[in-house]
């Protein structure tokens, strides 16, 4: 296991725990974030945007939200996880179950770059958009 994967899979693990000094630890100061354009959550850069504006916003739309790893793939200073995102959407009840694909670019340790795909459909649903 390379030191990327490991850095990746902490953050995965903060996510579940909702350590958010964790999460921000592991960004670089320009990470950039990627949302698939048809969701409400704006492609962001910089760790303080990326907590407000992606992580506090959906953790807001989403109850009980998960973001579950089952797969990774270790390309160095790339890394891939395969996952499942779920919880309920907190206006509309809708249960969201939808597989990820996330891609994860690191530099010196630190996360750098990432991008998801989802079906965006499902999330839509369950934010009532």
């Amino acid at each position: 296991m390379t030191p990327n994967l490991q850095t990746v899979q902490a953050l995965y693990a903060a996510i579940a725990r909702g350590n958010m000094p964790a999460i921000l630890a592991a960004m670089d100061e320009c990470m950039e974030w990627n949302e698939p354009e048809s969701l409400p959550y704006v492609s962001q850069v910089g760790p303080a945007a990326i907590a407000e504006k992606i992580f506090a916003a959906a953790f807001r739309d989403v109850t009980n939200l998960t973001i579950t790893p089952n797969e990774f793939i270790d390309g160095g200073d790339v890394i891939v996880a395969l996952g499942r995102y779920g919880g309920r959407g907190s206006r509309t009840g809708i249960a969201l179950d939808t597989p990820f694909v996330h891609i994860w670019r690191l530099r010196d340790g630190k996360l750098v770059y990432f991008r998801t795909y989802t079906d965006t459909k499902h999330w839509l649903d369950a934010l009532g958009g």
